[in-house]
């Protein structure tokens, strides 16, 4: 399918982000995306007025925070609904760059149903023990679940039209990238890592929310769970 025929939509799901979105939001756009879909998971700031204030997004919003997994599939189930033939999901914080989205494009239109951005690849600048905790995170999804990949918390995907009505999660949070990965193990859905940039900031670095030990045990205990 051409991309100019396609009908792409980037969903960003955003905690607390109030101070970066705007920027996040004008970045994709001047990339050349326009359909995007924010959603606020419960956020105690005003990210919701910040995203609500951009023209030409769709603002959502969970009243209550429920994961970085249930704003993922809020934005994709908006997406379907909206007749999306491609949907990319990509992080808040600033962290990802939005030029990387056309080499996701280029494998979709080669056939792929699910492309995962990968740091793993070119882990250049990325902290030593957040390889160690993404290397240890890998192993417990091939021991779960059967598939081998590079990074397998990327929140930085695509997703065909038939990886969209094909995968089906049963979580919220953290462990929503992970189980992305047994359902296209589950469902033999073809994929491809490629690497992406990611811009390590004293912001995004500082964010109490992210990925720590304590958040790893609780996301490995509900992948064993849902495994």
């Amino acid at each position: 399918m051409n991309t100019l025929s396609q009908k792409i939509y980037i969903v960003v799901p955003a905690y607390n982000e109030a101070s970066v979105i705007s920027d996040v939001i004008k970045e994709i756009q001047a990339a050349g995306y326009r359909n995007i879909i924010v959603v606020d998971d419960g956020s105690g700031d005003n990210t919701y007025e910040k995203i609500s204030r951009n023209d030409g997004v769709i603002p959502l919003k969970h009243f209550l925070n429920r994961g970085k997994g249930a704003a993922a599939k809020t934005g994709i189930e908006a997406a379907k609904m909206l007749g999306a033939d491609v949907v990319i999901t990509i992080d808040a914080d600033g962290q990802h760059n939005p030029n990387d989205i056309e080499k996701m494009l280029e494998m979709i239109r080669q056939e792929y149903d699910v492309v995962l951005g990968s740091r793993l690849k070119n882990p250049a600048g990325m902290p030593k023990y957040k390889i160690l905790h993404n290397h240890i995170g890998n192993l417990c999804v091939w021991a779960l679940y059967g598939l081998w990949v590079t990074d397998s918390q990327s929140g930085f995907r695509a997703y065909s039209q038939k990886a969209i009505s094909a995968i089906e999660t049963k979580t919220d949070r953290y462990e929503y990238d992970s189980e992305v990965i047994r359902e296209i193990y589950r469902n033999n859905l073809k994929f491809i890592e490629i690497p992406i940039e990611v811009r390590y900031t004293d912001y995004s670095m500082s964010k109490v929310h992210k990925m720590n030990l304590k958040n790893g045990l609780k996301t490995l205990i509900k992948m064993m769970i849902s495994a």
